[in-house]
């Protein structure tokens, strides 16, 4: 209802102040309402008064006249409400209410003025209790003010109790500002009630409801107040509201029964105040219900008289310094016997330490630095003696006023941080209040301290106000929100890091591991480490780079014990596994990209440096990867590690390190291969692969040429030794051509068949096998396959041999290669087979081979077959490459295997002389037949026919030129070579 009629006010207040919904507190006809101004955002409290409240409830009797003295008597109001406002703005002290804004009439009649923002009247804090007291009992719990905000957000309940301290520092407060109304305004309040004392945002008790102020009747001061009608006065009006009366329960007998206007009636009403502060329910021990003839009788009758003999009517005991001293020297019937405002103050009440405390708290303005000094540093002392509320609505208000003084910054700080801690509502306080005096003292533009700043622009009580900051972390963290800390507190981090005392350096490092708990990830990554990182990387300080590496463990993830560790034993390994590890604040990639690079880049080799890295890298091993671990980590490692200053203990923690490092890494790769060999299939794609040296062979376990698995048969037979009529010999060439050529293996049905069992790898330069009793079926299918067309030429690779042995050449029938060039023989029987077979060298004084390995074919006269008879097929003995190198041959079959048999135009004519046939050799031209007589003609020219001739025997030899004798030894082979 009141709403709407706030929407027909058209005053400046209400234009420049946003005012909230609802009344926080009703005190006397004023409705007080909590309002911020437009512009600043100042918080005011707005005092309404609406004139219909002065409307009677019912129609009384009477005509003209009595609507006329009712109109009368509602302006005689609205002019003590006017010379209330008004008073205030005449009348400037900290113990009256400041006013904000003169009194304004609104266009219905009402008033409007601003004041200092309030909590609530003394009268309405005395009804909340009773009402609080009736629910939970005497003593019931404390007492709790709900106010609205100013923005219409909501509701929320600001704590205000009365308890002893706080009732002596409020009567302290009170009696100060009676003394200014009498001493140095001239004036008597005249109606000093519960409802004329308020109590603003500090907890400090003001004075208001000075509508019936007046000079006193015998007074040496001027003033422009016009003096009260007691007889106006003290009339009650049944038409008008009680609020807007005279108070007759806290009135002086000097009004009532005197009539006379004295300053010591002030005294008189402030005892009863008193009694009211004790009493149960919170009144005056004077009912009188406005009527000025039960006034009377109370004090004509000693038992109703308030006395220090009936305790002065409390229904509670009061205490004794107020029984025996102070109240019966107010409460008296006598003015003369009444104490002074100043003499109530100087009185025993109030000799206390906590109440001194604030005695001095309230002049500390006009104290000299030493004596603000010396009270700072002994508050911390007793702040535990101080009622909570007093800490929070007092105590602490006045030192966040006194931190302009920059000599006291860090003895301020020290007491605003232990209030913090001490109060339940520290939360609330350290966000509302603290932070914001930080921010004004630290980070404004004008105050900031600069790392590039001279010595001149230092500020040294500012720079130890934030090492106390620093210092108190932990409360910091505890009493604010992430952003909060974010926006307003990590600031003053930077600010310290970027100092150039190294002492805040130092102090902000080591207060990282409470900082990381209130910052996310990205803040951490994006705003703290590259700080961080800067100091390590720049600083002169070898102290300072020590803590900067604990700073970088610690955002890697290491715990407070961890980091400070100064590895002094050399169980590193069992460290890793017993201590659990903290979340790691930064990621991988900026571990393994940035925090590794910056450890590299460390040159000096001081031990304690040395061991600072070293807890760092403990951390990068448990985060980064094992291949950047073995590639990045453990080089560096080991460059550390053999630092010339370390110690035998220092060295083995490196080595410690390592050691599981690098256990870590063949875990991780051994465990990766086991994977990779669990999968089926790419285990036979791997064995697929790798024969990656065959260069093209293909594999005879694939290919149908003859090496086929016999069976079962050929496996016994190759197994126990024995021999069937066709392998009678190893030698390809033991049945000549006759028997040499068939078109159907030994075993027909072995071939018919795939073969069932993979054959072992053939490389180019493989030693080929003994010849078993399955060479022969495979010495015939090679012959055969030698017939078959080519495959176009390609050139292969072969491996270095040894050149201390001369290991014959072997062709290979599975090769794609093209057979190499052979030497051509001029006679050779292919039909002689023999068991032994051990060939003359015709090169060779002798004409026997010395060595076994250079074993070449035959050159003796054999029977020449049938002119008419075409040549025998020729076929390859062995599946070796054309360029691999065979075993040593020991018996004449395998010599035949390491050889190759002649192309068709090469074969042996009658009338022409052998020659013998080696795989080192080139093979010659074919020798055409020419008539006896003739020297044969070779078609590659003459150097042929000299390098190699047959003489008139048949039997070839090499040829020398003139002078040449025989050539023996080695050289005998230089033909080969």
């Amino acid at each position: 209802m009141f709403s709407s009629a706030l929407k027909s006010f058209t005053s400046n207040i209400s234009a420049n102040y946003t005012l909230a919904v609802n009344p926080t507190s009703i005190s006397g006809p004023w409705k007080i309402y909590d309002a911020k101004k437009k512009t600043t955002g100042k918080a005011v409290s707005v005092f309404v008064f609406d004139k219909r409240t002065l409307d009677p409830q019912s129609g009384g009797l009477g005509g003209r006249n009595n609507a006329s003295s009712l109109k009368r008597a509602h302006d005689g109001v609205l002019e003590r409400l006017k010379k209330e406002a008004s008073s205030l703005a005449r009348l400037r002290h900290p113990s009256v209410l400041e006013l904000a804004e003169p009194v304004e009439e609104t266009r219905n009649g009402g008033l409007m003025f601003a004041t200092e923002p309030v909590t609530a009247s003394l009268a309405g804090l005395l009804q909340e209790k009773d009402d609080q007291e009736k629910a939970g009992g005497v003593g019931g719990r404390p007492s709790r003010y709900v106010i609205e905000e100013a923005d219409g957000s909501g509701r929320r309940r600001r704590e205000v109790e009365i308890d002893e301290l706080e009732i002596q520092k409020g009567l302290l407060q009170v009696a100060k500002g009676l003394e200014f109304l009498h001493e140095s305004a001239g004036l008597l309040h005249g109606n000093l009630t519960p409802d004329a004392i308020y109590i603003n945002a500090k907890s400090d008790w003001k004075i208001s409801g000075l509508g019936f102020s007046s000079p006193p009747e015998i007074s040496s001061t001027t003033t422009s107040v016009v003096p009260i009608s007691l007889a106006e006065v003290l009339h009650h009006d049944p038409r008008l509201p009680r609020s807007v009366q005279l108070n007759l329960d806290y009135t002086s007998p000097d009004f009532v029964l005197d009539g006379n206007v004295t300053q010591s009636a002030d005294m008189f009403s402030l005892g009863l105040l008193i009694v009211a502060l004790y009493n149960s329910p919170h009144q005056s021990p004077l009912q009188t219900f406005s009527n000025p003839s039960t006034y009377k009788k109370f004090f004509n009758s000693s038992s109703l008289t308030p006395t220090q003999s009936n305790d002065f009517l409390s229904a509670r005991p009061l205490p004794k310094e107020l029984t025996s001293v102070i109240l019966p020297r107010l409460i008296t019937r006598r003015p003369a016997g009444r104490l002074d405002a100043r003499e109530f103050q100087q009185s025993q009440y109030f000799d206390n330490i906590l109440v001194s405390t604030i005695r001095f708290l309230d002049s500390l303005p006009a104290k000299t630095p030493n004596e603000k000094a010396q009270f700072m540093r002994g508050l911390p002392r007793i702040l535990s003696q101080f009622p909570k509320s007093i800490l929070d609505r007092k105590v602490l208000p006045a030192l966040l006023e006194e931190m302009k003084d920059r000599e006291l910054l860090s003895l301020i700080l020290q007491n605003v941080f232990k209030i913090v801690t001490m109060m339940p509502s520290g939360r609330r306080a350290f966000t509302e209040k603290v932070t914001p005096k930080l921010r004004e003292v630290f980070l404004s533009g004008s105050g900031a301290t600069t790392a590039k700043g001279s010595a001149m622009e230092r500020d040294n009580g500012k720079e130890a106000g934030l090492m106390v900051v620093l210092d108190n972390m932990t409360a910091i963290v505890k009493n604010c929100s992430g952003k909060e800390f974010k926006d307003d507190i990590l600031p003053m981090i930077h600010l310290a890091m970027e100092s150039p005392i190294n002492t805040l350096v130092d102090t902000s490092l080591r207060s990282l591991p409470l900082v990381l708990p209130a910052l996310d990830f990205s803040t951490i990554k994006n705003d703290l480490f590259p700080v961080v990182a800067n100091v390590v990387s720049k600083t002169n300080s070898l102290g300072i780079k020590v803590r900067g590496l604990e700073a970088l463990a610690t955002l890697c993830g290491a715990s407070p014990a961890e980091s400070s560790d100064d590895f002094d034993g050399v169980n590193i390994e069992g460290q890793i596994k017993s201590k659990s590890t903290a979340n790691t604040a930064l990621d991988k990639f900026t571990i393994q990209e940035k925090v590794v690079p910056l450890l590299k880049a460390i040159k000096t080799k001081e031990p304690k440096v040395m061991m600072a890295a070293l807890s760092v890298f403990q951390q990068v091993g448990k985060t980064a990867d094992s291949d950047f671990l073995a590639m990045d980590v453990l080089p560096i490692l080991w460059s550390f590690s053999l630092g010339p200053l370390l110690d035998l203990s220092q060295f083995a923690s490196f080595m410690a390190l390592i050691k599981s490092l690098s256990s870590k890494i063949e875990q991780d790769q051994t465990r990766k291969l086991k994977e990779l060999s669990s999968n089926p299939s790419a285990n036979i794609e791997n064995t697929q692969n790798n024969d990656f040296m065959t260069f093209g062979v293909i594999n005879s376990a694939n290919t149908n040429d003859g090496f086929a698995d016999g069976g079962d048969g050929d496996f016994e037979r190759l197994v126990l030794g024995k021999r069937t009529g066709n392998a009678q010999s190893g030698d390809m060439l033991s049945g000549g051509w006759d028997n040499g050529v068939s078109t159907k293996p030994p075993n027909a049905s072995s071939q018919s068949q795939p073969d069932r069992s993979p054959a072992a790898p053939v490389f180019s330069w493989s030693t080929p096998s003994s010849t078993g009793p399955s060479a022969s079926s495979n010495t015939l299918s090679s012959m055969s396959s030698v017939l078959s067309p080519q495959q176009a030429p390609s050139r292969t690779i072969t491996p270095d041999h040894n050149l201390g042995q001369f290991a014959t050449l072997a062709p290979s029938n599975s090769s794609a290669f093209s057979p190499p060039m052979q030497p051509q023989t001029n006679t050779f029987n292919w039909s002689a087979t023999t068991a032994t077979f051990n060939p003359p060298n015709p090169w060779s004084a002798t004409r026997t081979t010395s060595n076994p390995s250079l074993a070449t074919l035959s050159i003796s006269q054999q029977k020449q077959p049938p002119s008419h008879l075409p040549p025998p097929p020729l076929t390859s003995t062995n599946s070796s490459s054309a360029f691999t190198l065979p075993p040593t041959p020991l018996t004449s079959h395998h010599s035949f295997h390491s050889s190759s048999q002649p192309p068709p135009q090469y074969q042996q004519h009658p009338g022409t002389a052998s020659t013998p046939f080696n795989a080192f050799g080139i093979a010659p031209s074919p020798v055409q037949r020419t008539p006896a007589g003739k020297a044969p003609q070779l078609p590659y020219g003459p150097s042929w026919g000299a390098g190699f001739v047959s003489d008139a025997s048949g039997q070839g030899r090499g040829g020398q030129g003139p002078g040449q004798g025989q050539k023996k030894g080695l050289d005998a082979y230089e033909s080969l070579l």
